[in-house]
């Protein structure tokens, strides 16, 4: 006989506060599919350990770095936080002739102990972009010899950046193909990645396939924003997001080399918040809906079309503005916090309902750009520079997610419905 049943209102009440509480409190755990690029091309930055305890207070979970500074490192010793170490572009020459010169990079900036954790080593960066010949032949014994000269069974992945520009096809997404004439250097590299299980690095920006054609319908996809989708008549699937249809161009590319098993990993995405006159879409209110919305995507943990239920691992470009880097405005504006150790605009990355460390100081907002979009996938992007090249490159409808600091007048609502429902 079944026992008595519970009251509707107790259980409209019951189910109703459920809701809100799993919709709207805060992240408080770090999430290690959600990494930051640190650059560190400007001259008003904080110190490494105000970034470190910044970041603390967010739920990133990974941080890459450019240049592996043993102070920045060990800035986060104690943060639960891995890093992804860099060496630059400049690195690879001697690595890949000397296995001891290697050794002595590993020692010098592998932590002694094990916080920090190292989640991987970065070795150069769009390499294949360079048009380095000399420079291109050397990346793969580069990254072997520092694969070798890792401790044994440290787990340490090794790869290298590469931009969307290595592709030659991927609009639509299933034909997703390299550039053929890469393949001398791409094919090694592959290898390299698949025997060590190493990811495969790469640099997609919805941005830039918006500035190469911003026509109407094309911003909504970029932004994450309600659109018509897309369908990709290859694979039968649909699109709604730039991103993800950069995504799964790379991971058809690999599965047609037949690499099903090397892993795809976002090193940069992001938007800028402002930028010059000739910068379609670079504003503050952009740059907060695709950083907001590409948070909330990848708490779905709902993936991409061709590889659902995994968020893959992304790292948001950048920390901070970097008000020395060279290029276009645009290239100094992707700083996701002030040097004030505040949010630019909201992420959805802030703990408990904070804006940072500080009170955060209202952003100052461009015009609106004009209404853009269907773009190619893969975008054309500026030559890096030398310079630039060693440390953190150019970067090639809910409109955001709700702000956590609605979250105590959302509680105290449902706590008091819930209360006169009992009554």
């Amino acid at each position: 006989m079944a026992g008595p049943s519970m009251p509707r209102p107790l259980l409209v009440a019951l189910l109703l506060l459920g809701l809100l509480l799993l919709v709207h409190v805060p992240y408080a755990a770090p999430q290690s599919f959600i990494g930051i690029n640190y650059g560190d091309i400007a001259d008003n930055l904080p110190p490494p350990a105000s970034t470190a305890r910044l970041l603390k207070s967010t739920t990133i979970g990974k941080v890459r770095l450019y240049r592996t500074d043993p102070a920045v490192v060990a800035a986060f010793a104690g943060t639960s936080i891995s890093l992804l170490l860099g060496a630059a572009n400049a690195d690879i020459p001697s690595f890949a002739s000397s296995p001891s010169a290697a050794a002595a990079w590993v020692a010098a900036h592998l932590p002694s102990s094990s916080s920090p954790a190292v989640n991987g080593i970065s070795v150069g960066n769009e390499v294949l972009y360079s048009g380095d010949a000399a420079l291109i032949s050397q990346l793969v014994p580069a990254l072997q010899n520092i694969y070798d000269a890792l401790p044994a069974s440290s787990g340490i992945k090794v790869s290298t950046v590469n931009a969307m520009d290595v592709l030659a096809s991927s609009d639509p997404p299933s034909s997703g193909a390299f550039k053929p004439e890469l393949s001398a250097a791409l094919d090694p590299l592959l290898a390299f990645l698949s025997k060590t299980g190493s990811p495969f690095l790469v640099n997609p920006y919805p941005y830039f396939a918006y500035q190469d054609d911003p026509r109407p319908d094309t911003l909504a996809f970029c932004l994450f924003q309600p659109n018509a989708g897309r369908p990709d008549a290859g694979s039968g699937l649909t699109y709604t997001s730039m991103f993800d249809a950069q995504v799964d161009a790379v991971r058809a590319a690999l599965d047609a080399k037949g690499y099903k098993d090397v892993e795809v990993v976002v090193a940069e995405t992001g938007w800028p918040h402002s930028g010059g006159a000739d910068e379609a879409g670079a504003s503050v209110e952009n740059a907060r809906a695709f950083v907001s919305n590409l948070v909330s995507h990848l708490r779905s943990m709902v993936g991409t079309p061709r590889m659902p239920g995994k968020s893959v691992d992304t790292y948001l470009f950048a920390v901070y503005d970097e008000d020395l880097k060279p290029g276009k405005a645009s290239e100094k504006s992707f700083g996701l916090f002030q040097t004030t150790l505040t949010e630019t605009y909201p992420t959805g990355l802030m703990r408990n309902g904070t804006a940072g460390l500080a009170p955060a100081p209202a952003p100052t907002l461009r015009p609106a750009s004009p209404p853009p979009a269907i773009p190619q996938v893969t975008p054309v992007q500026p030559q890096p520079s030398a310079s630039a090249a060693a440390t953190s490159p150019p970067r090639h409808a809910r409109s955001a997610a709700e702000s956590p600091r609605t979250v105590p007048a959302l509680h105290v609502f449902a706590c008091l419905l819930f209360m006169s429902l009992l009554a």
